[in-house]
């Protein structure tokens, strides 16, 4: 088992990225929470990982926190949950968001997001109750802070649209529900990550 990784950020393709580990070229798949927070790419970057290993495939997920990555596997064991629709959950709901809807067993913002009907929401909130009792709410350690729009790295518009409709795709949106979220938003130098938050956002 793959459970840290500690390199460099040598490509950032939302939801995709690739980490530089001493000359190895590592690719994972993470939250939007962790896209968010990546630094540039060239920058060191240290991502506390899980490996699936499937029959055709072995996939590697990264996760800023060791609590997001803890979250994460709380939701693949339960029935019905696989990767793509944990990092869906998570990528549209922080850890501590998510765990308040846990404990007051709200389905409105489950159901918003791609995959999750509102019989499915209510069944995850069940299982996961009992699994979260030793769960609390606490402070984000890292703030939310946008890139600065129009600076030198920012990435041409065109270029970042597309990375942030194809995001959105990946996480189980339809095509059109993800260039109308986008369009909906679109401002002069924006990345696609601050593009990707902002649909998130209203989306939910």
């Amino acid at each position: 088992m793959i459970g840290r990784l500690r390199g460099t950020l040598a490509e950032k393709q939302p939801p995709h990225l690739i980490l530089d580990v001493n000359g190895l070229g590592y690719e994972l798949e993470v939250p939007m929470t962790t896209l968010y927070r990546l630094p540039s790419v060239g920058e060191p970057l240290t991502l506390h990982t899980h490996l699936v290993v499937r029959e055709d495939a072995q996939l590697l997920y990264g996760f800023f926190g060791k609590r997001e990555r803890d979250f994460f596997r709380e939701l693949i064991r339960l029935n019905g949950v696989g990767p793509k629709l944990a990092l869906a959950l998570m990528s549209s709901l922080e850890v501590d968001e998510l765990v308040r809807c846990v404990q007051s067993q709200d389905t409105s913002a489950l159901t918003k997001v791609p995959g999750v009907g509102k019989k499915t929401a209510e069944r995850l909130l069940v299982e996961l109750k009992d699994r979260f009792k030793a769960w609390e709410t606490v402070p984000a350690m890292f703030a939310l802070v946008p890139n600065q729009p129009g600076g030198p790295d920012a990435p041409p518009v065109a270029s970042a649209e597309n990375d942030a409709v194809s995001a959105l795709i990946s996480l189980g949106y339809k095509p059109q529900e993800a260039s109308k979220a986008i369009s909906a938003i679109k401002e002069k130098g924006l990345s696609s990550e601050d593009m990707i938050r902002r649909a998130l956002k209203g989306m939910i």
